[in-house]
């Protein structure tokens, strides 16, 4: 029998942040880099840049707004059902894959108790898709569907279809792409993008794209990222098991998943500090999330509600939280456990860059999450970074 490789906690620490291009700071055009991390976490409209603005040398938010603008990159409904953009390129296959958890969690619900079944949104996907070919506000959709529901059943149509029927949301402008108030377009015509099962080629697509970007992991890790059904993703992986992919181990016997000679950097290969966005995936890619967050952090920087703090990373984990300091004085950051001179010096040099960042567009970042600031515990230290502080 041969023996497994197995990998230590920093190993795969390690793995996840060269994949995840948070060893260093890449040279890569924007679209390429989307593709590189699977897809960047978009509930809230600065994420995106300031997950790319962390992986990115010379990175341009310009870049990003072109891309939205012309549909190269795109924002959907897609993993764990949350606001995601990936590449196009990647859209139909991800949604492919996500079918049969989209169907089950917006089908359901409020969609059924407006009295709809999912017969409905059979005869009601096309329609939509067909009013979507151009930008389509929500009030507009709204009007659309009371004028074939009724007023009693368009709001629990509309809460099923927004992310049950193929629709893309369309920029809007603004600092950051995207406003408060979010405007769809339905994705490009091709085969159907709704269904009740998940296509088989596309969630062993997506399994790859996970590994590429997220692994060596474990089946629960695949279901955390993308919230799919334990049975059809075990018979992928099984499908899988060709030779396409590498088994490995934890040592303490753990079944990792992975690529053959994807990177695995030696486990002591240094990780430079970095100040990473609300909801950041490398935050929420696994279901054994103290790869990158240390276990008595968890519950300070993911909420009961599910909102995912700004963090400081530091030497490849959460190390504290950090917001923009009013009147874009600079950065606020809050260690959990002190932290040494030269790190605190490195975070310095992170804050000057996205105070430039943030001066360009919207120093205000975050600014309706400040409460949550309140309900933390005393940090061990907290500074003012940038702005000429340190």
């Amino acid at each position: 029998m041969t023996a497994v490789r197995t990998l230590t906690p920093d190993a795969l620490n390690r793995a996840t942040l060269a994949r995840q291009l948070l060893l260093r700071r890449e040279e890569l055009p924007v679209t390429e880099a989307v593709r590189r991390v699977v897809a960047l976490q978009a509930q809230e409209p600065a994420s995106p840049y300031l997950a790319l603005w962390n992986r990115l040398a010379g990175f341009r938010p310009a870049d990003l707004d072109e891309a939205f603008a012309g549909r190269t990159v795109v924002k959907a409904t897609l993993m764990r059902i949350t606001l995601h953009a990936v590449h196009a390129d990647d859209h139909r296959t991800f949604r492919g894959a996500m079918q049969q958890t989209l169907y089950a969690s917006r089908l359901g619900d409020r969609f059924a108790a407006a009295g709809l079944t999912p017969d409905h949104a059979d005869e009601l996907v096309p329609e939509l898709l067909e009013f979507t070919r151009r930008r389509r506000t929500t009030p507009e959709i709204d009007a659309w569907l009371e004028e074939r529901l009724g007023a009693e059943r368009k709001a629990g149509a509309w809460w099923g279809l927004r992310g049950y029927a193929p629709l893309l949301h369309a920029p809007t402008g603004g600092p950051w792409s995207f406003g408060v108030r979010p405007s769809f377009v339905a994705a490009p015509p091709g085969p159907p993008l709704t269904g009740r099962t998940p296509e088989p080629e596309a969630l062993r697509t997506l399994i790859l794209r996970y590994l590429a970007g997220f692994g060596p992991a474990t089946e629960a890790d695949i279901a955390q990222f993308a919230m799919v059904r334990r049975a059809p993703l075990r018979q992928a992986l099984r499908d899988l098991d060709d030779g396409t992919l590498e088994h490995l181990g934890t040592p303490e016997g753990v079944l990792l998943h992975d690529l053959p000679g994807a990177p695995r950097p030696p486990a002591d290969t240094p990780a430079p500090p970095r100040l990473l966005p609300m909801w950041d995936s490398v935050l929420l890619a696994y279901a054994d999330r103290s790869r990158v967050i240390p276990p008595e952090y968890r519950k300070l920087v993911i909420r009961v509600n599910g909102d995912v703090l700004p963090t400081l990373l530091v030497d490849g984990r959460v190390a504290g939280v950090w917001r923009p300091a009013p009147e874009g004085a600079g950065v606020e950051a809050s260690a959990f456990h002190p932290l040494p001179p030269a790190v605190w010096e490195a975070l310095a040099a992170e804050a000057r860059s996205l105070t430039a960042l943030l001066a360009d567009r919207d120093s205000r970042l975050y600014g309706r999450y400040g409460h949550w600031w309140a309900k933390l515990p005393p940090a061990a230290e907290v500074r003012l970074l940038a702005g000429g502080h340190g």
